[in-house]
Formats: structure tokens, C-alpha cells, sequence
């Protein structure tokens, strides 16, 4: 075992809460405050983590709170762990006082109903034996939180497999047109790309709807206007409503659309697709009841109905 080794397994749970502590509130009064500590016990504890990795974790030389490239590095590490512990202490809490296990599960807005059906139909869930916390937010803010270990499954939308995490394609998601049930285009059963042209679009401002909608819009169909972009898939309704725009984005968001003056068709010539896929971190998972939901939603959902 080498020396920088050697000092890392000397590193104590109070160190990393130190280090995550501090670069979350990027103050030493108030992260000292939160740890219950004082301000010259904190400097100390951060000064023995130095020494023991052998390298400078803070920028000290600078007057705003910076870490050096090495601490951003551990951070990242140091935040997986503590929030680990954190959360597995909770999750012996929960078994203890109630008997159920719990499960850390972030979902991707536009599949939440198709997890939720999963859920339902999972017999420890339908048996009261395991609790589920749901997150729902972008796939983005997904990733994060998985890498942070704050939740223990994602099911998200992609364009490209994230680096460090498993990776397991569930389904393909396609894009689809919404429109008017009184617009030209609605008579045919789909829409090519290249009938676009002089059409005004809506769709998402960000995620993989936006990744793959605006490049796919101005390579197939040549659109002569500038779509429009939203945060949300109602104001993209009423923008369709309206006949202010026509509507771009997943099929999955189209599953529950229950408006007789709109219509879904297909886009083609090509057909763009996003994957839907299941991440969790490499390894042993926190609980079993996270590996065992994770292969129900594998066996559930992996080439099967897509909303």
C-alpha cells in the first residue's frame, strides 16, 4: 500500500462530511455552524485531510472559497459516500420501526406512468413490504442524484450512455407531431419530416426532446421559422390549441392526451427516437429491494409497451 493510499483509508466519515459540508455552503462560519462545530475546529479538520491525501483540497491563495482541481475531484467522491451512509442509516431506521424496506427512485416525467403501473404491480409494494420515495426531474438532475447516491435508481431519457454508471435500454421513445384536429396534416395517418417546412414548431427548451428535435427539424425538414420553446407540456398544448404552433416532442408525453380537438401522428422519413433506460450504479446496490425492483422493471419494461 502506497503512501497516498495509505492516508485515504485513514480518512474518517467527519472528514468527508467537512469536505461536503463546506463546498456546499463555500463559507467556514456557516458550514461549521451546520456541522455543530466551530469555525477553527473545521480549518483543522480540513488541514489533517490535506496531510493525510498529500495535496491541497482548498485554493487558499485566492479571496473567493475555490477547490483545487484535486478537491473538486474528491469531493465527488466524498459526496457519494456520505450521502451512502446517510441515507443507509435511514433506511435501517425504516426497517427497524416499520418493517419496510424503502427504495430512492427518480423517474423522467413523461415515464412516471409507466413506472407507477411497474410499482403496482410489484408484490412487495402491493404488500405494504416496501416503501418507494418517487423523485421526479430531468434526466439531467437525475443523473446527478444518482451519482450522488441520494437515490438508487433512474429511469430516464437518453441520447448518449453516461460514463460510470450501468446502463440498461429499456425502450425507444419516438418523436411525434401534435396538432390540430383541423389541420391539413392531421388527415394523413403521419407526418414527414419534410412537410414541416413551412410550419411553426413548439417544443421543449431542454432535455433530449430539445437534443434531438432541433437538430433533426433543421437537417430533415429545412423549417424556415424558429421554433418556439417551453418548459412545459400544457403550454405546448395550448400553443397547438391555438394554432399558434404545432407540437414536437415524445410519444410517451401523448399517452394520456385526452383532447378531442388535437391529434398524434407519427413523424417519419426518418423516424427519430430517444431510449428510455434504466441507471444505477456499478456494483452491489444499496438494498436488495432496489436489485429486486430494478430486475422487475427490466423484465417489465424492456422491449415491452411504450404508453
Amino acid at each position: 500500500m502506497n503512501g497516498i493510499e495509505h492516508g485515504l483509508r485513514a480518512l474518517t466519515l467527519r472528514h468527508l462530511r467537512c469536505l461536503v459540508t463546506l463546498a456546499e455552503e463555500r463559507h467556514f462560519g456557516r458550514a461549521a455552524e451546520r456541522l455543530a462545530i466551530t469555525q477553527p475546529a473545521l480549518s483543522n479538520a480540513m488541514r489533517q485531510m490535506e496531510r493525510l491525501v498529500g495535496t491541497p483540497l482548498l485554493a487558499r491563495e485566492t479571496p473567493r472559497f475555490e477547490l483545487t482541481p484535486a478537491g473538486a475531484e474528491l469531493l465527488r467522491r466524498a459526496q457519494y459516500l456520505v450521502h451512502t451512509v446517510d441515507l443507509a442509516l435511514e433506511d435501517m431506521a425504516q426497517i427497524l420501526a416499520s418493517g419496510q424496506a424503502l427504495l430512492r427512485l427518480g423517474v423522467v416525467p413523461s415515464a412516471a406512468a409507466l413506472v407507477a403501473e411497474a410499482l403496482q404491480a410489484h408484490p412487495p409494494v402491493a404488500s405494504g413490504e416496501l416503501k418507494v420515495d418517487l423523485l421526479d426531474l430531468p434526466s439531467s438532475a437525475l443523473l446527478e442524484e444518482l451519482r450522488q447516491g441520494r437515490i438508487d435508481l433512474a429511469v430516464v431519457a437518453l441520447t448518449d450512455p453516461p460514463d460510470g454508471l450501468t446502463v440498461t435500454e429499456l425502450f425507444e421513445d419516438p418523436l411525434v407531431l401534435v396538432l390540430p384536429r383541423s389541420h391539413a396534416l392531421a388527415e394523413g395517418a403521419e407526418v414527414a419530416w419534410r412537410q414541416l417546412r413551412h410550419e411553426r414548431l413548439v417544443l421543449f427548451a431542454s432535455g433530449s426532446v430539445s437534443e434531438l428535435a432541433g437538430p433533426a427539424s433543421a437537417q430533415f425538414a429545412r423549417i424556415e421559422r424558429e421554433p418556439m420553446r417551453v418548459q412545459h407540456s400544457e403550454t405546448l398544448y395550448g400553443c397547438v390549441r391555438s394554432g399558434l404552433a404545432l407540437g414536437l416532442m415524445p410519444r410517451l408525453y401523448t399517452t394520456h392526451l385526452a383532447d378531442p380537438t388535437l391529434v398524434v401522428r407519427p413523424l417519419v422519413r426518418p423516424a427519430i427516437e430517444r431510449r428510455v433506460a434504466l441507471l444505477q450504479r456499478p456494483g452491489p446496490q444499496r438494498s436488495e429491494a432496489a436489485e429486486r425492483f430494478a430486475q422487475h422493471l427490466r423484465e417489465r419494461l424492456s422491449g415491452g409497451r411504450r404508453g
